[in-house]
């Protein structure tokens, strides 16, 4: 598993989440227009949330990660940057149990 999102300590949370749902959106070849078609969210809004200019709310976020067939991880540890990243949903379901 890999945070994409964690690649700048100064980083806003907001760059964080973006850069880890491009990541994974372009890790399934997937367009913004696809994701945005299997969210129900315009290719505007994909582009905004990825080039960190809004944070998304928690139902979004679960839309996303459905259209990517994927688990989302957020890690809050203090003094530290957050880390933000996507799992493989099977893998994810195998580990649980």
């Amino acid at each position: 598993m890999t945070f994409p999102g964690d690649a700048g300590a100064k980083c806003k949370l907001e760059e964080s989440v973006g850069r880890a749902v491009r990541a994974r959106r372009q890790e399934f070849g997937m367009t913004q227009v696809g994701l945005a078609e299997r969210t129900g969210m315009t290719q505007g809004a994909i582009s905004r949330l990825e080039r960190g200019k809004c944070m998304p709310t928690i139902p979004v976020l679960e839309r996303i990660a459905e259209a990517l067939d994927s688990v989302l991880l957020v890690a809050i540890t203090p003094s530290r940057p957050v880390m933000i990243g996507f799992r493989n949903l099977a893998r994810a379901e195998a580990a649980a149990g």
